[in-house]
């Protein structure tokens, strides 16, 4: 069952995603997309968007994914990897993210993502995330 972006959305207020106003706009088991606008909170102290936002954003993504391919017997997964090339910054603006599956498997899952600059179109970040799925009890 594919958990839609606003089901996702939804899960996200009360959380880090929530809090920094982290947005899925599209929730599949192919593809998942997110944007993050700019604001004051998610720069570094330099004035350039700090790298944990561009994480958090990738990350997210990449995990929400993974939710919506997890085996029907699974519990829940954890990030396990989580390795980023930044390649740019910006100041202003919005941030957008595409992830995308590698490989689903009933033990791991391999996730990249990309994100962007709406504005000017630069790449920002590349990312690969390895999730492990997990059996057994949920979480509390």
């Amino acid at each position: 069952m594919t958990i839609t972006a606003e089901q996702f959305n939804q899960r996200s207020i009360g959380r880090l995603p929530g809090h920094l106003g982290l947005v899925v706009t599209r929730s599949g088991t192919d593809e998942m997309r997110g944007e993050l606008a700019f604001r004051p909170e998610l720069m570094a102290p330099n004035g350039f968007l700090h790298a944990g936002s561009l994480i958090t954003l990738a990350d997210t993504l990449c995990g929400y994914g993974c939710v919506n391919n997890l085996p029907a017997d699974a519990a829940g997964f954890t990030t396990v990897e989580l390795k980023s090339n930044h390649l740019g910054t910006a100041r202003d603006g919005t941030i957008e993210c595409v992830a995308r599956p590698l490989h689903r498997g009933r033990t791991t899952q391999v996730w990249d993502a990309a994100v962007s600059h709406r504005e000017s179109g630069r790449t920002l970040a590349l990312f690969r995330c390895t999730q492990m799925v997990l059996y057994g009890r949920p979480a509390a």
